[in-house]
């Protein structure tokens, strides 16, 4: 009867996302969007919003790899515009 009460608790247990795991998950899904398109991105590091060039259905990402920096703009259904910083 006990694991039955706990099998039915668990499902309902809130779960926290740490800051840095949810930056780590940012970069590692720009970094996944910008490979698929043919840009070396060797480790992704970071990835930070830039909100004031970020549109309500553009958003522009920052994104830093072991081998270069690169500003992101995600736009829904299309490739996305990548610019390497230098």
């Amino acid at each position: 009867m006990r694991i039955f009460r706990l099998a039915v608790l668990l499902p309902f247990t809130p779960v926290f996302v740490s800051p840095a795991s949810a930056q780590a998950t940012a970069a590692d899904i720009v970094a996944a969007h910008i490979r698929s398109q043919g840009y070396p991105c060797d480790s992704a590091q970071a990835a930070k919003r830039d909100p004031r060039a970020s549109r309500p259905d553009e958003q522009v990402w920052l994104l830093t790899c072991t081998n270069a920096r690169y500003r992101v703009r995600l736009v829904p259904d299309m490739a996305a515009a990548v610019q390497q910083i230098h």
